[in-house]
């Protein structure tokens, strides 16, 4: 039997419905900027795999200290104890993050990042005995799959099911280029209440909704808005940070930092689970008390595991070579000169940048929206084509590991203006 056809036998996939879904691709190695199959076909990997991969597959130097962590401390629990990778990486984190941010909590993923995030704001008014329990969030936003990260974020296929379950959250306009005074509206209406504890964001590019982009300035204008109101700011950079925006955060654009920012995918350079939440030391010192009940009660068995955070330094240690930020702004100009040339073609509504992530939203006769049933017929295109892309709905995009290729860029969007010139 294959892989594939044993994977059917025993596996339940992710936002797949299994019904009809074709047969699991069966991956067996990766390499730079490359899968490849059990039959032997190479893949470029256009989207990180997720997000995740900024350095490569497989990358030496990454596998190296891996495998030296594990001949060390593979893992050790982390409620009064500590060591040395999750020390140092805290320290390196904090020296790349804004000068506001004091302290690292650790989970494992991103919604776990982004759901100690809000846990931290919502006890951090329980801690003082002020009752402040709503969250401002954008409408089209996506912060995870657990329930606070599903309340905070857009409803909707998603999280239909669990609709009913969710916490109430206001919901204010994306400020998307020409609508800015409207979000900003928005805000001061929503602000006027006295129980708004957080306004969470993914600052600048918005992710799964779309790679719905905005700008940095607008959202200074947010920020100090709430912190005029005395309202907790979370940026979620899950997806933007480590590079992805041409700054090492998206956070590093604005001249209002947030007082809580979430990390996970390319923490680790894409290898490993783990998610960082960090925060302003004023949302740290409201949990330091005589009173045991002022305690962050939160935790996960693989808190700070000492392998993930190993494979995050040596992360750290590849940014710290200066041909990272090189790789990424040449993948920024080679984007945006291929914006410029497809910018205008005719089956498309528009086309965004930001860094390393490009964005192709495609004309259809159905609203934009990750259901579109042009998805499907996107990502056989691709695969056929040897790339992995993974579109949302009609939404088109190519956001990569950072040693890719010019060559390899360049038959992506060959193969994305074929496509275009098809419908």
């Amino acid at each position: 039997m294959t892989l594939q056809e044993r994977d059917k036998n025993v596996v339940w996939h992710p936002f797949t419905q299994l019904k009809n879904a074709p047969l699991p691709i069966g991956i067996v190695k990766g390499e730079g900027a490359y899968f490849f199959d059990e039959a032997g076909k190479r893949y470029i990997d256009g989207i990180a795999s997720w997000w995740v991969n900024v350095h490569g597959h497989c990358h030496p130097y990454l596998t190296k200290k891996i495998s030296e962590q594990l001949q060390t401390l593979e893992h050790t629990l982390f409620s009064g104890f500590t060591h040395e990778p999750a020390v140092q990486l805290a320290e390196r984190l904090l020296k790349r993050l804004p000068s506001n941010q004091s302290k690292i909590f650790y989970s494992d993923n991103g919604s776990t990042a982004v759901e100690v995030a809000l846990k931290m704001a919502f006890q951090y008014w329980s801690n003082q005995s002020i009752h402040k329990t709503k969250v401002i969030a954008f409408e089209n936003g996506y912060h995870g799959d657990t329930f606070g990260g599903m309340s905070v974020g857009a409803r909707n296929a998603f999280n239909l099911p669990f609709s009913k379950l969710l916490f109430d959250v206001i919901h204010i306009p994306v400020p998307v280029k020409g609508k800015e005074q409207g979000t900003l509206d928005a805000l001061q209406t929503a602000l006027q209440r006295d129980d708004i504890s957080s306004f969470i964001f993914e600052p600048l590019v918005q992710g799964a909704g779309g790679m719905v982009m905005y700008s940095p300035q607008v959202l200074d204008e947010l920020i100090k808005c709430c912190k005029d109101k005395n309202v907790i700011t979370i940026a979620d950079e899950v997806m933007t940070g480590f590079g992805r925006t041409g700054n090492f955060f998206a956070s590093d654009y604005l001249e209002q930092k947030p007082d809580i920012i979430c990390m996970s995918k390319g923490l680790t350079g894409g290898v490993m689970p783990l998610g960082a939440t960090a925060c302003a030391q004023f949302i740290y010192d409201e949990f330091l008390s005589d009173d045991k009940m002022k305690t962050f009660y939160h935790g996960h068995s693989y808190t700070a595991n000492p392998t993930a955070c190993s494979a995050a330094l040596a992360s750290m240690d590849l940014f710290d070579n200066p041909e990272a930020f090189d790789n990424i702004k040449r993948i920024e100009q080679q984007h945006h000169l291929f914006l410029q040339k497809i910018r205008s073609h005719k089956a498309l509504i528009d086309v965004r940048q930001l860094g390393t992530i490009i964005a192709f939203e495609i004309k259809t006769g159905e609203q934009t929206n990750y259901l579109n049933s042009l998805a499907e017929h996107i990502s056989q295109f691709f695969i056929s084509r040897g790339i992995i892309l993974r579109p949302l709905g009609n939404i088109i995009y190519i956001l990569p590991p950072y040693c890719i290729s010019n060559t390899d860029l360049e038959y992506i969007y060959n193969v994305t203006e074929e496509f275009l010139n098809g419908l």
